[in-house]
């Protein structure tokens, strides 16, 4: 762990472990030295600069949700020392809304979502992200309606001139990490699968995937066996049109006690053009930033998890629409 510092044993150690002093013990001022102070965070709500933004973000959300614990699943990645290392972190995050904040009133209610944090470090610093938030699964979970809390988010914000613009390729500010990961088939075997299914060719899943395989999607949702799989990426894929699918960064991993496991940050351009995850089709056009992690064995991919901000999708959605003023 050339350039790191010496109490972090592995750069997945490095990753937990600057998560759980950050937020768990609340030493949220050591953003200062562990993210670069113009860090570029990409998420599907926005493009944020520098590290006082998420300094200043980092408190609000614990003080919102102050027992808030980030368990991490996995952590998969690419890279050396000398160059920067890439890591996606996997992250089944738990929390009570206790405070008021940004979710309004505080409502007591128990809650439970992913997140997945594509970061890449060198010299004990993060200085580029990629940060995908299951905000669905939140604002369900609080009660609220996911479309109707993306319209009246779209008002609060001053209407749709004003607001907020949910993330893509054209308000994308470039980092300094250009990598695209490493050619492990593992990950190579995961980004065929990917391409098949936003394709439309569901029959990937019983030719890739293990019979007991669990997918792992937004709003919370967990998937077992092939027809609930199928049931997700069909309802998905059949909401677009005129699908533009990239890939930008994919990492294939092979680690002693570990499954063969992958890592993939694509994207997604499309029309809102059919009856689908949402709803009827409004002709918007919808930028998707996505996530996903898979392990792999001897039958075919056991566990998928897929992560993308539905907020963010209604939200493009609604404004795609002009029904906002």
């Amino acid at each position: 762990m050339k350039g790191f510092n010496s109490k972090f044993t592995s750069f997945p150690d490095y990753i937990l472990g600057i998560t759980h002093e950050i937020w768990e013990e609340k030493q949220v001022e050591t953003l200062h030295h562990y993210y670069s102070e113009d860090i570029v965070v990409r998420s599907p709500s926005s493009v944020v600069i520098g590290n006082k933004a998420v300094i200043d973000a980092t408190y609000a959300t614990l003080d919102e949700f102050p027992d808030r614990q980030l368990l991490g699943e996995d952590v998969i990645w690419s890279g050396n020392p000398d160059a920067g290392m890439l890591s996606s972190h996997r992250i089944l995050s738990t929390a009570t809304h206790l405070k008021d904040g940004i979710y309004g009133k505080a409502s007591g209610k128990m809650l439970k979502y992913r997140v997945i944090a594509d970061c890449h470090a060198i010299n004990n610093q993060i200085n580029d992200e990629w940060l995908v938030r299951d905000q669905g699964a939140i604002i369900q979970q609080l009660g609220w309606n996911v479309s109707n809390y993306a319209r009246q988010l779209i008002t609060d914000e001053g209407g749709a001139e004003n607001c907020v613009k949910p993330f893509s390729d054209a308000i994308d500010v470039a980092g300094p990490y250009q990598g695209t990961g490493n050619d492990n088939q593992w990950g190579e075997v995961l980004a065929d699968i990917l391409r098949q299914l936003v394709n439309g060719n569901i029959s990937a899943i019983r030719s890739q995937y293990d019979r007991a395989a669990t997918g792992y999607y937004p709003l919370f949702q967990t998937a077992t066996g092939y027809e609930e799989i199928e049931a997700f990426w069909q309802a998905f894929i059949a909401s677009l049109g005129d699908i533009s699918f990239t890939i930008h960064h994919q990492i294939g991993m092979e680690e002693p006690m570990m499954s063969p496991r992958a890592a993939i940050r694509w994207s997604l351009s499309a029309i809102h053009g059919g009856t689908g995850r949402f709803g009827a089709p409004s002709g918007a056009p919808i930028y998707v930033m996505g996530i996903t992690h898979a392990e792999f064995g001897p039958w075919g991919l056991r566990r998928e998890y897929t992560l993308f901000d539905d907020v963010a999708i209604w939200k493009q959605i609604h404004l795609g629409n002009r029904s906002i003023s």
